[in-house]
């Protein structure tokens, strides 16, 4: 692996050129604080949990509702998590959203509602890993902290050509980080260090005839740049498969019950389902059901990719007299938005609606 060290002085220089850089060509987000403003770590951190695994652009709407809904983290720790997994629908990863309620309580209840301020108390905080905890330091209390993302990755590999595959290459890519975090403007350099990745030094084509680094870049005096981080093969997705059962009530009402709080989609609410399993459909496709029904199957099927695998549910509907207690909740038929459904039933729920159309 080739690689270069940065001297002190030199290091000095390249924080220099990009905040200089920034002062002039920082995005403007939500979440960021204008020039002179004393950054909200409330919103720092919440902007940064959902950034997580979810793009810029997708998450400006997110952010700015709850903000609206729950404007400190008192108000988010007093919602109910329906609320929040509701309203946290479509970001995915929905152990974000449950870590995101239970570390709102835990600041409201046992630091008085204020985030630490430096990145060891704030690793004790649900849901905050080594990113989260040094975004927040760095850019809501100007701690001198190291926040690497992507972009960061990306712009670290590059500027010191390294060519050694991501993930083996992630602790040298931080150490190389670290090596150039200066000690003062702390969160306008790590803002500064992601937005030049997004902006210019960008995953395909970058921009480099106007990067400020472009004078110390290795990638770049090579030619390597553009070709750099290099990443090892990804493994192929392996699919899951499993049965959904639509059961409908004589008044229209369908059956829908809470998943555990542990593991995938955790306490979100579903169609019941059997588990999803590798390898092939369940040979007894009724194994499972919620109640003895004429269960029959609905023509099409929900297919839908997580960030491990592919699934694939087929659908069994049933309809029965009365609305037993089954362990969970009878829906009405225009109630399906009142619930925090994941995306893949939502699919479900499309499905089954239109089979009972």
């Amino acid at each position: 692996m080739t690689a270069r060290r940065a001297r002190p002085k030199q290091s000095d220089d390249l924080s220099a050129a990009l905040l200089d850089w920034y002062d002039r060509h920082r995005r403007a987000m939500p979440w960021r604080a204008l020039p002179g403003e004393t950054p909200d770590a409330y919103a720092v951190w919440l902007s940064e949990i959902m950034l997580q695994q979810t793009t810029v652009a997708t998450v400006g709407p997110y952010f700015e509702k709850f903000l609206a809904r729950w404007p400190t983290v008192g108000d988010l720790a007093a919602a109910d998590l329906d609320e929040v997994l509701h309203a946290w629908a479509g970001l995915g990863y929905y152990a974000r959203a449950r870590n995101l309620h239970k570390c709102a309580n835990v600041v409201s209840a046992e630091h008085g509602g204020k985030f630490p301020d430096t990145e060891a108390a704030l690793l004790k905080l649900p849901g905050i890993g080594p990113y989260t905890a040094a975004a927040v330091a760095a850019i809501a209390y100007d701690r001198k902290a190291t926040v690497v993302d992507g972009n960061v990755e990306r712009v670290m590999a590059r500027l010191f050509a390294v060519t050694d595959p991501l993930p083996g290459s992630k602790p040298r890519l931080k150490e190389l980080a670290e090596s150039l975090t200066p000690d003062h403007r702390c969160g306008d350099y790590a803002q500064a260090t992601m937005d030049l990745g997004a902006t210019i030094c960008s995953p395909a084509n970058p921009a480099c005839g106007i990067c400020p680094w472009r004078d110390a870049c290795d990638g770049q005096a090579r030619g390597i740049a553009a070709d750099l981080p290099k990443k090892a093969p990804r493994k192929e997705r392996p699919t899951r498969y499993g049965i959904a059962f639509w059961l409908v009530a004589e008044d229209g009402s369908v059956l829908l019950r809470r998943r555990p709080e542990s593991g995938l989609l955790g306490g979100m609410m579903e169609v019941p389902s059997t588990d999803w399993a590798e390898g092939d459909w369940p040979e007894d496709e009724t194994a499972g059901v919620p109640v003895g029904a004429d269960w029959r199957p609905v023509t099409g099927m929900v297919r839908h990719t997580f960030t491990h695998f592919h699934l694939e549910l087929r659908v069994l509907a049933a309809t029965i007299d009365g609305k037993p207690d089954l362990g969970g909740v009878w829906c009405p038929p225009d109630g399906f938005d009142d619930y925090a459904l994941p995306t893949v039933m939502k699919k479900v729920v499309r499905l089954g609606v239109q089979k009972s159309d």
